[in-house]
């Protein structure tokens, strides 16, 4: 068992939808699985991502659904290429959470990781590939040289970080939540006084504010 931070059941599968602004039911698809019927019958699709034994995801977790949706959504590479990859890596390499400790390069169609100064197309059983201009998913992601440890849901302005305020979105540089600054800005506080009040910039107020707001719309 994996006794980093990292790993601690922290959120519900509403917060992490909430924090990344999709479907709470994709997200559930993603962990849980789902049942689906076709004309052979019932069959059940495996979760994608492997859950921090309880009811409860993880950070690691909350990383491995923002990869997933920027995969699939963004760069829209077909769930059969995930899975082979997920699958390929945990078998050859045992990668226990690739999506959050894989450096993941695609051309949209497949996903590609380096080895040993190779390019694998993983999402074709780790078959060496031709190097050319793979985009990167991972602007919003902080690394060390083994696993994700930072999220930037606004770009250096908010981050969730395990290690702060119980892996909260708080503002950067200062451990201080954005639901803090919100409840006191609803209070009716001015935003110079809050930002005052947290020793925090008037831009990060803003951002905390702002960052917030999307929450509620997401």
């Amino acid at each position: 068992m994996n006794d980093s931070l990292n790993y601690f059941p922290a959120y519900t599968i509403t917060e992490v939808a909430k924090f990344l602004g999709i479907p709470p039911a994709t997200v559930r698809t993603w962990v849980k699985g789902r049942k689906y019927s076709s004309m052979a019958g019932e069959y059940f699709s495996k979760p994608l991502i492997l859950g921090a034994g309880s009811s409860l995801l993880s950070f690691t977790n909350l990383i491995e659904v923002h990869v997933l949706r920027v995969i699939r959504k963004v760069h829209g590479v077909r769930l059969d290429k995930v899975r082979t990859a997920l699958d390929y890596l945990e078998q050859e390499f045992g990668v226990s959470h690739p999506l959050a400790t894989v450096k993941f390069r695609t051309d949209g169609v497949d996903l590609f990781v380096e080895s040993l100064n190779q390019l694998l197309n993983v999402s074709r059983s780790g078959q060496l590939a031709m190097r050319s201009a793979l985009e990167g998913l991972l602007t919003q992601v902080e690394y060390n040289a083994q696993e994700a440890i930072r999220f930037y849901p606004v770009i250096k302005s908010i981050v969730i970080d395990p290690t702060i305020s119980f892996g909260k979105p708080v503002v950067v540089g200062t451990g201080v939540p954005t639901s803090s600054i919100v409840s006191l800005y609803n209070a009716g506080d001015e935003i110079e006084d809050i930002a005052d009040e947290f020793s925090c910039g008037i831009e990060q107020v803003k951002a905390a504010i702002h960052y917030e707001a999307e929450l509620l719309v997401a």
